[in-house]
C-alpha cells in the first residue's frame, strides 16, 4: 500500500535532515588537515601537474563529478579507474601529480592496492574518507575527512549522507582553490564557451546592442516632435541626445520623458528635446560583458542603456528586453 502524502513528506524531510547533519558535522570537524590537503592541491596545480581522482562504486561517481568541477575552474584533473589502472592506465600518472582516493570506509581493496603503485610513479596521495584509522587513510600522506553520524537510508545500506558529505568536501576544496587562484568570470567563461552558460558569460554588449537604424540619435537642438518621430521609426523606447558640436552624449530622451513633457503645455512638441531629456544617463562602455549591462539594469531599475565609445559618443542601445536569457544568472 502506497504511503499517504504526510508520510512521504515526513520521510523526505528525515532524509534531508540526516544528510544536513552530515554536512554540519563535516564542517565542524574541519581542521589543519584540510588546510594541508588544500596546500598540496594548490602546489600541484601551480606547478603544472595534474590532479587524479579515483574511487569505486558510488565513490567513482563522486570522483568523476569533482574532476569535472576542477577542470571547469582551470585545475587539470583526471579520473583513474582503479581496476583499469592495474592494466595500463597508470600511464597517465607522472611524478609530481596528486591523487585523491575516495572511499567512505577507507577499506576499498582496489584503492588500497593502488597506493604503493602510485607512489612508485612519484604521485602524492590524499585520502578522502570518513575513517581516519582505515588502511587507505594510513597509506596516504594527506587526509580529507568527513563525518557521517548516520546514513539516510533506513536500511543503513545505501550510501546517502556519506556520498553527500564526500561530494561537498571535494566541492569545498575546489571552491577554496578557485578563490586562491583569483579566478574571474572571464576566466570561467573560457572554460564554458558552449550552451546557455557560455552565452551568458561570453556575450558582450556589442553583440546585442541596437545600432544603425535601430539606434535613434539626434542633436540637443532637435525638437521634441523630431525625437518622437525618430524613436517611432527605430521602434525604440528611447533616443540618444548628443551635443551638436562633437557628437558626445548629452542625455537620453525616453518614453517616460515624452509623457512628462506633454504635461508642460500644448507647444511641447516645438520645444528642443534637450528641455525634457534626462541628463547624465546611465551608460556602459563598448567591449564590456553583457552580464555587466544586466547588473546596471537591475541596480538602477532602467529600461534602456546606451553604449558609448571611449570618446563618450553613443554607438549602441541595449533594451531591457534584449536580455531575457541572461536574467537567470
Amino acid at each position: 500500500m502506497s504511503p499517504d502524502a504526510a508520510t512521504v513528506l515526513a520521510q523526505a524531510r528525515t532524509c534531508l535532515a540526516t544528510e544536513r547533519a552530515a554536512l554540519d558535522a563535516t564542517a565542524s570537524a574541519l581542521d589543519e588537515r584540510f588546510v594541508a590537503a588544500f596546500r598540496a592541491v594548490e602546489e600541484t596545480v601551480s606547478s603544472g601537474r595534474k590532479l587524479i581522482f579515483s574511487g569505486v562504486g558510488k565513490s567513482a561517481h563522486i570522483a568523476e563529478k569533482l574532476v569535472g568541477t576542477l577542470n571547469s575552474i582551470g585545475a587539470p584533473a583526471l579520473f583513474l579507474d582503479a581496476t583499469q589502472a592495474l592494466h595500463g592506465d597508470l600511464g597517465l600518472c607522472h611524478e609530481g601529480d596528486l591523487a585523491v582516493l575516495i572511499s567512505n570506509s577507507g577499506q576499498t581493496e582496489e584503492l588500497v592496492r593502488l597506493c604503493p603503485l602510485l607512489r612508485r610513479f612519484g604521485v602524492r596521495l590524499v585520502a578522502l574518507t570518513a575513517r581516519e584509522d582505515s588502511p587507505l587513510a594510513q597509506a596516504c600522506e594527506q587526509r580529507l575527512l568527513y563525518r557521517v553520524p548516520a546514513e539516510a537510508c533506513p536500511l543503513k545500506l545505501a550510501p546517502t549522507a556519506s556520498t553527500t558529505a564526500a561530494l561537498a568536501l571535494g566541492d569545498a576544496l575546489a571552491m577554496v582553490l578557485l578563490e586562491a587562484r583569483g579566478l574571474t568570470r572571464e576566466d570561467f567563461a573560457r572554460f564554458h564557451p558552449a550552451g546557455n552558460l557560455g552565452m551568458v558569460l561570453l556575450l558582450k554588449v556589442d553583440d546585442i546592442m541596437r545600432t544603425a537604424d535601430r539606434l535613434p540619435v539626434l542633436p540637443a537642438t532637435a525638437s521634441t516632435q523630431d525625437a518622437i518621430l525618430a524613436m517611432t521609426r527605430a521602434k525604440a523606447g528611447s533616443l540618444a541626445v548628443v551635443e551638436p558640436a562633437d557628437g558626445r552624449l548629452a542625455g537620453i530622451f525616453t518614453d517616460g520623458d515624452f509623457r512628462r513633457s506633454a504635461l508642460t503645455g500644448p507647444d511641447f512638441l516645438r520645444q528642443p528635446v534637450s528641455t525634457f531629456m534626462t541628463r547624465s544617463p546611465k551608460t556602459i562602455a563598448s567591449g564590456l560583458l553583457a552580464i555587466e549591462a544586466l547588473k546596471l539594469f537591475e541596480r538602477h531599475k532602467i529600461d534602456d542603456l546606451l553604449v558609448v565609445d571611449t570618446a563618450g559618443r553613443p554607438i549602441g542601445l541595449v533594451d531591457n528586453q534584449d536580455l531575457p536569457k541572461l536574467k537567470f544568472y
